[in-house]
């Protein structure tokens, strides 16, 4: 029996990255499991497009066709899309070897319509991309800030301690794979919420999709495999506090869009089980370490608690704006 074919979409948009698209890409091409073909986005930068498409033989390099952002990346990757399986990865991320032989083979199930994997952080001062080119695994990950709680690596687009192998509400988007047949029944990526060129950090994108696939087709299973591994690079702004904060905030927003869209019992479902107790566990467990002697700890327990503040207030401004201004938002994107 033939492999399963499975498209890569990895979608780009500012020069800054050139290095860690190359080595994002060149990942790809060294997986075990071999891609159907890789499809590169490039949102709304004509001069980058024009650069990557003369840099990238073999690769399909094609302009974003629909709004900005990393929603209408997708969307663009996705209707190019030939194989049975599209896989999405983020721009500033190498895939292990490995990768799409994980996810690939829990689409034996029939009933499995995505699967993703273990997002790694690669701290400021790891192994730089283009080194990572010709072999697709950091020799040095960087140093995590000592108060930088796990619970929160999803403010810097990794996985965070909590999540358990298995079924899971919604995959994390920059390591994710879904049947291509799951977009014409879901729809595509709305391009009213996540990422854009907006100053703000705004995300959840892939949040809203999956639970939107799950609603309209419940017999469905999302999948999480810690054996599909990544290791997405965290530059050093976003390894700051301020940063830290401004993410909770933009979450806390982003999140107050989803359950417009969704329901608030689906759009918040995770996100009370995670709150009420990984974090918990998590400020418990920076105390503790603050006792037996590491001051970090006890920055890793005001860092949660910070956290889970800024979030809860940006989705309650984020609430009270969309009453006051805006009407119900309903899905905008599409495949075509």
């Amino acid at each position: 029996m033939s492999p399963l074919a499975i498209s890569v979409v990895i979608c780009a948009y500012t020069a800054d990255r050139w290095d860690d698209v190359h080595a994002a890409v060149a990942s790809v091409r060294a997986q075990a499991h071999p891609p159907e073909e890789i499809i590169l986005v490039v949102d709304h930068n004509p001069a980058l497009h024009e650069r990557l498409r003369h840099s990238m033989a073999g690769v399909t390099v094609v302009e974003n066709r629909e709004n900005r952002g990393l929603s209408g990346g997708k969307n663009t990757g996705v209707a190019l899309a030939r194989g049975d399986v599209v896989a999405f990865l983020d721009d500033d991320a190498v895939a292990a070897p490995g990768w799409l032989a994980a996810l690939a083979r829990h689409y034996d199930d029939p009933r499995v319509a995505g699967a993703g994997g273990l997002t790694l952080p690669l701290w400021p001062g790891s192994t730089p991309s283009a080194e990572m080119i010709e072999r697709p695994v950091p020799e040095y990950a960087g140093r995590r800030p000592g108060w930088f709680p796990e619970e929160f690596d999803w403010t810097v687009g990794c996985t965070y301690r909590g999540i358990e192998p298995g079924a899971v509400r919604n995959l994390m988007g920059g390591n994710a794979s879904f049947r291509r047949a799951m977009f014409p029944l879901a729809g595509g990526f709305d391009s009213g919420i996540g990422r854009t060129s907006h100053q703000r950090p705004l995300g959840c994108e892939e949040t809203e999709f999956c639970i939107r696939l799950r609603q309209r087709s419940p017999e469905s299973e999302l999948v999480y495999d810690a054996g599909a591994v990544i290791w997405h690079r965290v530059p050093r702004e976003r390894a700051r506090f301020a940063y830290f904060r401004q993410r909770c905030y933009a979450e806390g927003l982003s999140k107050a869009l989803v359950t417009r869209s969704v329901g608030s019992q689906d759009g918040l479902a995770s996100e009370r089980a995670h709150a009420l107790k990984a974090l918990p566990r998590g400020a418990a467990k920076g105390l503790a370490d603050a006792f037996r002697g590491d001051p970090a700890g006890l920055g890793r327990a005001g860092a949660i608690a910070v956290g889970l503040a800024w979030t809860a207030w940006g989705y309650a401004i984020g609430l009270r704006s969309a009453r006051r201004h805006v009407p119900a938002a309903g899905h905008t994107g599409g495949t075509r």
